[in-house]
């Protein structure tokens, strides 16, 4: 029998949360158990295992990034897409560390093409959009915006830039210039 209170929302939000305190890879059913002061097998009424909670922690997590970023989008176009669009990322990172890195998980085919993630990748290639790339530019392009924007983040929520000069901020407002330029000149 279910704990009263305890449902699959209430403990991926939860998980959710986990995440941004211990770190994604840290996620695991007896830790939620923890937090909820209960066995972890009373949790399997509504998890499966650790790896269904991270799934589920990384659907939750592609569509608040996805709603984020399609909030910042709005009206916007161009390099004023671009900028709007890694700046909903990094700002989506810094504020939800562990849910961030939840949205690189894995999925299997079937959950990916129901999820968020489509989503992502549907407004990565309206910006593009405006920078009239034909494939197989578009393409390349789509997993550069994803390389620079994603790498950028880890390496400065990993310490980085801590210690260096310019300001990481700089250094960030440089690259979207430059990404802009490179993407216009195609």
């Amino acid at each position: 029998m279910a704990r009263a209170g305890l449902t699959v929302e209430r403990l991926v939000q939860a998980g959710a949360e986990l995440a941004d305190e211990v770190g994604f890879d840290q996620v695991t059913v007896s830790g939620l158990a923890r937090r909820f002061d209960v066995k972890a097998a009373s949790l399997y009424s509504h998890l499966k295992s650790s790896q269904d909670l991270k799934t589920r922690i990384a659907l939750l997590a592609l569509e608040e990034l996805a709603d984020q970023v399609s909030a910042a989008l709005a009206g916007r176009a161009g390099k004023d897409a671009l900028a709007a669009f890694a700046e909903a990322c990094r700002d989506y990172a810094k504020e939800h560390p562990g849910r961030y890195a939840a949205t690189r998980l894995r999925l299997d085919g079937e959950t990916a093409a129901a999820s968020a993630g489509v989503r992502l990748a549907q407004m990565t290639r309206a910006i593009l959009r405006g920078y009239a790339l034909a494939e197989p530019d578009q393409t390349h392009a789509v997993r550069l915006l994803g390389s620079v924007v994603h790498g950028y983040v880890d390496l400065e929520l990993a310490g980085g830039f801590d210690h260096s000069t310019p300001d990481s901020r700089q250094s960030w407002a440089w690259i979207v210039d430059s990404l802009d330029t490179m993407l216009r000149e195609r």
